[in-house]
């Protein structure tokens, strides 16, 4: 079986015996329900090869349809003048590179079909392009845009160049409404969604369908999918791997499902990292590895986040589906850009509760984000936790506490603003780490246990304090009664206190008592 990893090509796929899973039904829905779509989805799901197979279908390739559930449903194959504009392709880090763009995607299209002196603005040459190109070829345009939104992610911390794109690309777009009598359908895909007072604030014809229920599966592979076309792909990582049919499935639900794109939405699994995991029979952090969200992290920062709340995220629709809230929270662009999804909805107070879709985006954003929080260098992260992981197997918490001193050593040139904020952000990704490993319990507030961490044949009980003593931490765990719970339990039960310092911004002391 091939696998189209990195194609995004609908007639290479087809011609080249690629395996194609078929959405061509809900593109025909769409083709016949309505005419201006636009549709956020995280990076790598599949939006350019959606694109690319509309793009066939409207300039009726029926030769490319043979098999799927097109070919059932059109029986015109009418051939419809197709505008297609990628923004994948460019730098924006500058006013000039989103217009170099623009310009040569019209340029080749005036060679081809005139222009007029007096078309001195992008958008008015494109807005005289589709009318000479709809007259002259005797039916409407079809306009697909792919990463619309591609030049403001790329200056998501640049208010004034964003500013600038913003108005440039809301001019550019709003030629889709001004052309409407030429104008057959129009698609716009993108990771996020700037807004209805921004970009598409003149685009009141343009439908969203990323949280629509009969499309929420257009992009991405659902479980009936994963059967129904790659029982191949399995049987291979079930021969690598030594796991039964069973155990395969579940390892790559734990690690690939679990996008959800509307409220009780069925689940859908990562495209890309299903392909290269059934290519290669080895599971592996695909989709995670092939981009830095280094943005995200950024945005973060600059609001001083407080990381255990990521996974505990409650928010309303219009908060969750405009990237200009941004400027109160990271958390519509990290939603939109695939690293949380809807794991619940409260359909009385109409609120989303967001989390990681699946381990892959969990540990492979863990893994990232340590070098930002703790003296560790990127992709040294699993190194170090496989240290710390085999000190407390072993039970050896002394050599856990002195790499955990290690880790915090020299950071205090990353510590802006609240100290206590950072340190526990640290200790988050610390424990999240440890999570994946071995069964981490942890809380931080109204004076419960900060973390416990549980092996084959040790528990661990950890209290932090700041400014104060690793005595007093020791003392809190007896005051409160923390090991308490664990009385029963026949291993071996140490407890640990531990102190940070805000002046040296550093880990100043431990304590350990069985």
């Amino acid at each position: 079986m091939k696998y189209p990893i990195g194609i995004q090509n609908f007639e290479k796929i087809r011609k080249d015996g690629y395996v194609y899973v078929d959405k061509t039904a809900l593109i025909y829905d769409l083709a016949r329900n309505g005419s201006y779509y636009f549709l956020s989805r995280p990076r790598r799901f599949g939006k350019s090869l959606l694109l690319s197979t509309m793009a066939a279908y409207f300039s009726g390739r029926k030769d490319l349809f043979k098999g799927l559930a097109m070919e059932g449903l059109e029986k015109d194959w009418t051939v419809y003048p197709v505008l297609h504009l990628d923004l994948n392709t460019g730098r924006y880090d500058s006013e000039e590179s989103l217009y170099h763009v623009l310009d040569d995607f019209l340029s080749k299209l005036e060679a081809v079909y005139g222009a007029f002196h007096s078309e001195v603005t992008l958008e008015l040459r494109f807005k005289g392009l589709i009318e000479r190109i709809a007259k002259k070829e005797g039916q409407r345009v079809v306009i697909l845009v792919d990463e619309y939104d591609k030049p403001m992610l790329q200056a998501i911390d640049d208010d004034g160049l964003q500013e600038k794109f913003r108005n440039s690309l809301k001019a550019f777009y709003s030629v889709l409404k001004t052309q409407d009598e030429f104008i057959r359908f129009a698609f716009l895909t993108g990771v996020t969604k700037f807004g209805k007072v921004s970009v598409f604030s003149d685009l009141n014809n343009l439908v969203d369908i990323s949280m629509d229920a009969r499309y929420q599966t257009i992009c991405g592979i659902t479980g009936g999918e994963l059967h129904r076309y790659f029982d191949e792909g399995i049987r291979h990582v079930v021969e690598t791997n030594g796991l039964n049919d069973e155990d395969a499935c579940r390892e790559l639900e734990k690690r690939y499902d679990g996008y959800h794109f509307r409220q009780n939405g069925m689940g859908v699994y990562n495209p890309f990292s299903l392909l290269n995991t059934f290519a290669t029979g080895e599971f592996g952090s695909y989709w995670f590895e092939t981009g830095t969200p280094t943005f995200l992290v950024r945005l973060m920062q600059r609001d001083n986040f407080y990381l255990p709340e990521l996974t505990d995220q409650q928010v309303s629709g219009d908060f969750l589906n405009s990237i200009d809230s941004v400027d109160r929270s990271p958390i519509p662009v990290m939603y939109q850009s695939g690293y949380l999804t809807i794991k619940d909805y409260d359909s009385r107070f109409k609120f989303y509760t967001l989390g990681f879709p699946n381990e892959e985006v969990e540990k492979g954003f863990t893994d990232f984000l340590l070098p930002y929080y703790t003296h560790i260098n990127k992709g040294e992260g699993p190194m170090f936790i496989g240290n710390f992981v085999r000190a407390l197997e072993q039970g050896r918490p002394e050599d856990f506490m002195r790499q955990m001193q290690t880790m915090f050593y020299d950071t205090d040139y990353k510590i802006v603003g609240d100290a206590e904020l950072y340190f526990q952000n640290a200790f988050y990704l610390i424990t999240k780490m440890l999570g994946f490993y071995t069964e981490v319990e942890r809380t931080m507030a109204n004076g419960r246990l900060d973390m416990v961490v549980k092996t084959k044949e040790y528990i661990y009980i950890f209290e932090f304090k700041y400014d104060k003593s690793a005595d007093a931490a020791l003392q809190q765990i007896d005051e409160k009664g923390y090991a308490r719970p664990f009385a029963g339990d026949s291993r071996r039960i140490y407890k640990i206190g531990v102190n940070f310092s805000r002046t040296d911004r550093c880990i100043d002391g431990w304590k350990i008592e069985q």
